[in-house]
Formats: structure tokens, sequence, C-alpha cells
């Protein structure tokens, strides 16, 4: 399990601890228009900077129980090179909140309405780990039995008291794992 001061080296401002079980709602057929909604406001903000925008995790797959949270990739040129995009989102409402050099230069920031993540990953450096989020969704969108292997994971890890949401989220990564390598050889 990662450090609390490992996290905190990721995260900017305070690190703050959940000590709680991960709430999981049922899905929300409003999640895809919240995403819509996000998907103009980045796109307003940063133009043709914006590479790509695309709806993933939970919510992004109908009928799975999620996080009220709209996770979002946004791809962009280097994702390291911060002055060509970081002041417009934040202008936007976006906040800032992780900067993970080691982990493809993603950067995380937290929208201004509804909880939202938007994970920023450089076209060149993180076009692996954009790939495979777009195949886990795309691949519970269309494969039942994975989707319900992903939920019966999900839930049972819920209930248990997390830390922090990371540690719950690099929990669920083995069965994530198993999904993407059925997925990879689909």
């Amino acid at each position: 399990m990662i450090s609390d001061d490992d996290l905190q080296k990721m995260v900017i401002g305070e690190l703050k601890p959940h000590n709680a079980p991960i709430e999981l709602v049922e899905y929300d057929p409003q999640w895809p228009a919240l995403f819509a909604r996000e998907e103009a406001r980045i796109r307003a903000a940063l133009g043709d900077r914006a590479l790509r925008v695309e709806h993933i995790g939970s919510t992004s797959v109908p009928g799975l129980p999620a996080k009220p949270l709209i996770d979002i990739i946004l791809a962009v040129r280097d994702s390291a090179d911060e002055p060509s995009y970081v002041p417009d989102l934040e202008a936007a409402g976006y906040v800032l909140r992780v900067r993970e050099p080691g982990w493809y230069e993603r950067r995380l920031f937290k929208g201004p309405e509804y909880n939202t993540n938007v994970h920023a990953y450089g076209v060149d450096g993180g076009a692996e780990e954009i790939s495979r989020m777009v195949m886990f969704r795309d691949w519970l969108r269309t494969h039942d039995d994975e989707r319900e292997l992903y939920e019966r994971t999900k839930r049972e890890l819920a209930q248990r008291v997390w830390r922090h949401v990371q540690h719950y989220s690099i929990a669920k990564m083995e069965v994530v794992n198993e999904i993407l390598a059925r997925a990879s050889a689909g």
C-alpha cells in the first residue's frame, strides 16, 4: 500500500485521510450529461490543446454502480508542460490537486461543480495509459460478465475502511488487470 508520505509527495495541498468505506451509488443516467457539460467546459478553456476528452471510470459504464464522481481523461500535447494548459483550466474553475511525474506525467484536477476528476496525460508519454483506460471502459460496456465481476469486486472492497481512496483504487487493480488481459486478447 502506498504510504501517507508518498501520497503527500504527489498531492498539492493538504492530504486528508478518508478513514471510511467507499460510497458506491447505483448508476445514474445523468452521468453522461454531467460529463458532456465538463467536456464542453474543458474544450472551451483549452480549444485545440484538448486533443482528447473521454468519459472513463465506472460512471461511464451504463448499469455499473460507482462512486458519484465523473472521471475524465484529458490528452494534451505534454502534461508536464503545465504553463501550456494549467492556467486556462484553473481559469475555468479546475484545481490542480495531484502531480504524478512517475505515472505517465499524470496531473489530476478537481472540477468546479459536480465531483469531477480530470486526469491529464501527454499524448506521447501517456498514450499507453489513455488507451488502457478507454479499452477497459469499452470492454465493460460490451461484456456483461466482466462488468458483473468488476461490480462484485468493487462492492466487496468498498465495504472496508480505507485510509485513503487511493488505497481502494489500488486494491481494485488486480481485477482490473485480469479484465484488461482478457480485453487485450479479446
